[in-house]
């Protein structure tokens, strides 16, 4: 009987980013102090979380920030600048 694995695919790019770090970049700027990332080289996506950490990006986060950067949004439009 064979035994099959699934085969992983790993890129030279994911080596680099596990033996020396990620370099990410703003990719979407939620809030003043909330930001969602991505890895140049990987493609991981971040962002950050309640205690300034990053945290992975999942679709349940994707849509918290898309509401809070609206609530965000009305409410700097709706307060006057003095």
């Amino acid at each position: 009987m064979n035994n099959l694995s699934p085969k992983t695919s790993v890129s030279l790019l994911g080596v680099l980013c596990a033996t020396v770090g990620h370099h990410y970049k703003v990719t979407r700027k939620v809030t003043n102090h909330i930001n969602e990332y991505k890895c140049t080289h990987c493609g991981r996506e971040v962002t950050d979380n309640q205690s300034g950490k990053l945290e992975t990006l999942t679709q349940k986060i994707k849509e918290v920030n898309t509401n809070v950067a609206e609530f965000f949004q009305k409410r700097t439009n709706r307060i006057p600048i003095q």
